[in-house]
């Protein structure tokens, strides 16, 4: 699921017993009554769940190690989070907190020490980004964007499959640059906006109707693939960065540039897979002609001088971005070419370009008002605090394992798995990352799945980066229920695709990328992360 189920609680309709409850006639009372329904409600049961497992932890399980205690306490904790994290009890952001007040109160951590995980150059990188992503959104600047992207790619005569091709392609692009939640809210108004223009009465033709489909899972799908592609694109690449920088401190940090030279090539791939599944499946050879007399250039220029000429505002922006992306990728080029942080020994990160960037808004004038800047912190109400949090819950449980002593014990558990063939490793962390995310986010899913993964590699005498990285990449492969990311549940509200539609699609596309990961990981993977 999605790192972008973010934030939420257990539904009001989740708030009927598990079992049937008869009251005894002596319990008259309606306090009482009232009592007992609230105690039994299914939010209620998961909400005890959590600690009542702790408890147990504590109180029957014995570890080994040089830190039994505390590594006992941590396996504690770890269980408490991650049920309220999986069964949303109680909300995310929320829960997320929780380590600040556990980790002290069970003596994994100090509260200072606790604190510091949750502020790092990645949460600094997050917050830089995402005020960029709000001011493209304010501005209408990735409508306009994919307007005229995808009139590249609307010919005459009309070729659905190309025009499937810009659709997509435009999408994976924008998710490239701003969190692939975002994209998805951006893009499917502008695919659908396209798809008004289509007959919609019942008796329409089912060319129609499986290009409609083909349109709304293309966006849905692509903003997913087109995140994998940058550090930026999902908070699972970011919580990937986060936790190899916490476990090998000594170790080169996985930077912008770095992630990009592994992460563009694997979306490509995975990319025109999933465009090759929707005209294998929805793009017939006769439904150019069934779209042509609905859907031309025209109807997209219509579009585009609605706009109306770029402004001073939106010219200025891009070229903002522009910069930061040129930052971002030029800051650690290679060994023999150091690139500008090597002007800072070191010092300045990726979310230092990205603050700085996003600094600039709040100092240049739209030129539409007086006094009026190009963001104020009205504009950034929206800034997704609960997916920052998890952010740094995930930074925080990954110095806990390692720092009670927990991660000790989970290497010296797995030593049974030496055995295991070396090619066969990514695609089955791959393969169990991309099961388990169908069930909790996408970041939930790599928070739990990264630090096993670390221990495995310490006890297989494998790369760490060889298990991590398809760990993190699976967790991404969210591809089946409408519940598994919030993208998928923007495809499904559209109601131009069923349930049905996503599994039929998912399963091929989920092979696909498995596959992907399978061929890149060992050969570029090698190249670029450890060469």
């Amino acid at each position: 699921m999605d790192s972008n189920k973010e934030s939420g609680s257990t539904s009001d309709d989740l708030k009927t017993p598990l079992l049937p409850v008869q009251y005894p006639i002596e319990i008259s009372s309606p306090d009482i009554q009232w009592s007992l329904k609230s105690i039994l409600t299914t939010n209620n049961l998961f909400i005890l769940l959590g600690p009542l497992s702790c408890a147990a932890i504590t109180l029957f399980v014995k570890l080994d190690g040089p830190k039994p205690e505390t590594s006992r306490n941590m396996l504690a904790v770890l269980a408490w989070v991650f049920l309220w994290w999986l069964t949303e009890a109680v909300p995310v952001p929320i829960t997320s907190l929780s380590p600040l007040f556990l980790f002290p109160l069970f003596r994994i951590a100090s509260a200072d020490d606790v604190a510091q995980t949750y502020m790092d150059d990645v949460i600094a990188l997050v917050l830089g980004s995402f005020i960029l992503a709000l001011a493209v959104e304010h501005y209408n600047i990735h409508r306009r964007l994919a307007l005229n992207i995808t009139m590249l790619f609307c010919g005459e005569p009309l070729k659905p499959a190309l025009l499937l091709l810009g659709i997509c392609g435009t999408s994976a692009f924008v998710s490239m640059w701003m969190h692939n939640v975002a994209a998805a809210m951006m893009m499917m108004p502008v695919a659908t906006g396209i798809l008004q223009r289509l007959p919609t009465h019942p008796g329409r033709s089912i060319e129609v109707s499986r290009f409609c489909k083909a349109v709304v899972l293309g966006v849905t799908y692509s903003v997913a693939i087109g995140g994998m592609s940058t550090l930026t694109g999902t908070g699972v690449n970011l919580i990937l960065v986060g936790m190899w920088k916490s476990y090998f401190p000594e170790a080169e940090p996985i930077s912008y540039s770095t992630w990009f030279f592994f992460g563009f090539p694997l979306a490509l791939l995975i990319f025109f897979a999933l465009w090759l599944i929707l005209c294998f499946f929805y793009c017939s050879s006769g439904s150019g002609n069934a779209l042509s007399s609905y859907l031309d250039k025209s109807h997209l220029r219509r579009e585009l001088e609605l706009l109306g000429p770029m402004a001073f505002a939106e010219k200025t922006i891009l070229a903002v971005f522009s910069i930061l992306i040129v930052l971002w990728m030029t800051r650690n080029i290679t060994a023999d070419i150091p690139g500008w942080g090597a002007l800072f020994n070191g010092r300045a990160g990726d979310g230092t370009a990205s603050v700085m960037m996003a600094t600039l808004l709040f100092i240049i004038p739209n030129k539409k008002q007086q006094g009026e800047k190009l963001m104020d912190w009205n504009k950034c109400k929206k800034l997704p605090w609960s997916m920052i949090l998890l952010l740094g819950a995930g930074f925080a449980i990954a110095d806990g394992v390692q720092r009670s002593g927990l991660a000790d014990v989970l290497s010296e558990s797995l030593d049974f798995l030496e055995e295991v063939p070396y090619l066969a490793i990514a695609p089955v962390v791959c393969l169990v990352s991309g099961t388990i995310t169908e069930f909790t986010s996408n970041n939930a899913t790599t928070t739990l799945v990264i630090p096993l993964l670390v221990q495995l590699a310490k006890t297989m005498q494998v790369h760490p980066l060889l298990l991590m990285v398809p760990g993190a990449i699976g967790a991404q492969f969210a591809f089946f229920l409408p519940t598994a990311t919030p993208s998928n549940a923007v495809g499904l509200a559209t109601k131009h695709i069923e349930i049905k539609d996503m599994m039929k699609i998912g399963l091929p596309l989920k092979i696909a990328g498995i596959t992907a990961v399978s061929l890149i990981m060992p050969t570029l993977g090698a190249c670029v992360f450890w060469r």
